[in-house]
């Protein structure tokens, strides 16, 4: 794998699957360096042995959605440099018509029962701001008065002047005269002319309202609009009528179990990802998000999933019940689970990404080492299981399950092959498992090694696709990276273990990972390491350097570098450090920052502009601190990027990020 190769990245959305079981509809995005975007079509898989097809050809078509009767596709449209739009085109094949013209663009959307409807949520801008005032451009708008916590977001910005709400349109007929703007005398006095139909908003108010869902002739969202919403992390599930009137609360998370995403209708109930809160309203370390379910009437919530279980992705539908992602040991795995809690599970190799079902056929998006994914049929559950119901999860007939029905990652394969991680589980030094894995070079080396954390700290490292390990291993580094405790995917208690501890457990771990990988995996040179890591993983990074001498060099991205200054600067800082660390006193013995005298390891800062999550000012900060006491440091900045650099930045900036690293560590890791 080399830089060069990003743009052969082909990476799949969740698929939806028409309801006659026979074909699914997938967005397939990759980065285009010509372009400095993120270009991608949908694709029709067939269920049999046909090819998939190209069906769109626009700039970048994404969330593909069949209405329930099966006669219409939806998909967001994006024009460069535009926000996206619902497009919608007959299932059969057409030219797609644009059905909406939100000024910021469309967040999500949903077909009625009948497609003649679509419920969708837009941010609204404020009147003068974000281009609604010719000739007013963001310097010059009027200043913004906040009495809010939580008034910003990283890669959204500010929050209260943009508020995302709620739309119903009616959906015009694909197959109908196209609509023709009136010119000369026709147009003459005549009423502005639409070139979609006029759409109306069904909710108001100083509240996000996201994840439209309809229930009957009424659509459903989650929102936070109880009293004092400002100030916990709580949300809830609404019903909104689209002919007017006030929402009906579903749900009610002062009893301590919120809303978090993807409400979905199935039977008689509504499921959702949901977490515990508290009565407080504010917890949230080391707590799994799971499956929940309350009665389409509303009532009491009821979690489905065991608090062990870590909800991964969207729900999709399935008949009476749903199905959704478990991560397990930094894998997902599909599973179904219906209103009384029965499970389903299917253990496929590879890393489920996301599901989506129609008419009794179930179909994944599974990545593996080689692929950051292709659609796979699941197979049908074991007859004696007592969850398995009527559904069956292929066609009748089918030899297809289990079988990729996609190959997007051909190109990226025939260039550069994946490099397999090599599986290992260490012991910390009270005894503690430590679970991970090396991406070990071609040849005998010694390969020089790097250390790579990841940021959280409620994530994971997984045997998938990681374009970060294969860069890295390509250029000839032994890639080493585990899941110390409070990491997602291992439990509970494995995630809690290092609340207001940060810098212990945690950092003995992966040291720990580290030796042992160093002393079983053959070709590792152990005289040459080198540690990196972004966010938490930054601090993480940050933290060993001021503890140990073994590594010649580091690089701290994005870098959660000082818990206290995060208070008031980072856009969950009103909440995070203190649920992460206890008070001031903990947190400025929690903190790299306050360390630096200790650095004695050359080390590269790497930053975004308008990263609001861990503020520029603090790296700046940091790389001071490191510049005035004679460390080798560099400072590199990304302009216009967020939290999200190296995932989602321009393909331009993820490439030159690349070079900029393999550079680093070139200087002070030469391959040799």
């Amino acid at each position: 794998m080399r830089v060069e190769y990003l743009p052969l990245i082909s990476s799949p959305s969740a698929p939806a699957v028409h309801p006659a079981a026979d074909h699914a509809v997938v967005s397939v995005t990759r980065p285009d360096l010509a372009a400095d975007a993120y270009v991608g079509q949908l694709w029709r898989v067939p269920f049999d042995a046909a090819e998939p097809l190209r069906i769109t050809r626009g700039f970048r078509d994404t969330a593909p959605r069949f209405s329930p009767d099966g006669r219409l596709l939806g998909f967001l449209r994006a024009l460069p440099g535009e926000p996206p739009q619902v497009a919608v085109v007959p299932a059969r094949g057409g030219e797609p018509i644009i059905v909406t013209e939100a000024k910021l663009g469309v967040c999500s959307f949903a077909f009625n029962a009948d497609g003649t409807k679509l419920a969708f949520t837009a941010r609204v801008p404020e009147a003068g701001r974000y281009g609604t005032l010719e000739g007013v451009g963001p310097a010059a708008e009027d200043p913004r008065l906040i009495d809010d916590l939580q008034f910003e977001f990283n890669g959204s910005g500010y929050l209260a002047d943009q508020r995302s709400q709620l739309f119903v349109i009616e959906v015009p007929d694909p197959h109908g005269e196209p609509l023709v703007r009136p010119v000369g005398r026709a147009a003459a006095g005549s009423a502005k002319f639409r070139a979609v139909p006029e759409a109306r908003q069904v909710s108001h108010g100083d509240h996000d309202h996201l994840c439209p869902t309809w229930d009957g002739d009424a659509v459903v969202v989650m929102a936070a609009r109880h009293e004092g919403s400002d100030a916990d992390l709580r949300w809830d599930l609404y019903r909104f009528d689209p002919e007017g009137g006030d929402p009906v609360r579903l749900t009610d998370s002062a009893a301590g179990d919120s809303v978090l995403e993807s409400p979905v209708v199935a039977g008689e109930s509504i499921f959702f990802i949901g977490g515990h809160t508290g009565a407080g309203g504010r917890d949230f370390f080391g707590e799994n998000p799971g499956v929940f379910a309350v009665p389409r009437a509303g009532g009491p919530v009821r979690r489905l999933t065991d608090a062990e279980t870590v909800h991964a992705g969207h729900l999709t539908a399935d008949g009476d019940g749903v199905l959704a992602v478990d991560w397990v040991r930094g894998r997902g795995v599909a599973f179904r689970v219906d209103a009384e809690g029965a499970q389903v599970r299917w253990e496929l190799p590879g890393s489920v990404e996301s599901l989506a079902a129609a008419g009794g056929t179930r179909v994944a998006v599974v990545s593996d080492a080689g692929s950051p994914g292709e659609l796979v049929l699941l197979p049908e559950p074991s007859s004696a299981d007592p969850a398995r119901r009527d559904a069956r999860s292929v066609p009748v007939g089918s030899s297809r399950a289990g079988v990729p029905l996609s190959d997007f990652s051909a190109r990226l394969r025939a260039a550069a092959p994946a490099i397999v991680p090599i599986e290992l589980t260490a012991e910390a030094p009270d005894g503690y498992p430590v679970h991970g894995w090396v991406v070990r070079p071609e040849g005998e080396g010694p390969h020089p090694v790097l250390l790579l954390l990841h940021g959280g700290p409620f994530s994971a490292f997984g045997p998938s696709f990681f374009d970060e390990a294969q860069v890295y291993a390509g250029a000839g580094y032994a890639v080493v990276m585990c899941n110390p405790r409070g990491s997602a995917s291992y439990g509970q208690a494995h995630a809690a273990a290092i609340q207001g501890g940060f810098g212990g457990k945690d950092a003995e771990d992966v040291l720990a990972f580290l030796d042992h990988a160093l002393a079983v995996v053959p070709g590792l040179d152990r005289t040459r390491q080198g540690v990196m890591g972004g966010s938490y993983g930054g601090f993480l990074t940050a933290w060993l350097t001021a503890h140990e001498s073994r590594f010649a060099g580091a690089i701290v991205e994005r870098g959660y570098l000082d818990p206290r200054s995060f208070v008031g600067a980072s856009d969950i800082g009103w909440y995070f450090a203190e649920g992460c660390h206890g008070g001031p006193e903990q947190m400025d013995a929690q903190s790299p920052l306050l360390l630096v005298d200790s650095v004695r390891t050359p080390t590269l800062v790497i930053h975004s502009e308008l990263d609001l999550r861990c503020p520029l000012a603090t790296a700046k900060r940091y790389y001071t601190e490191l510049k005035l006491r004679g460390v080798e440091t560099q400072l590199l900045i990304f302009p216009g990027e967020n939290h999200e650099l190296s995932r989602s930045g321009t393909p331009h900036h993820r490439t030159a990020r690349f070079e900029h690293i393999l550079r680093w560590w070139d200087r002070y890791l030469p391959i040799g």
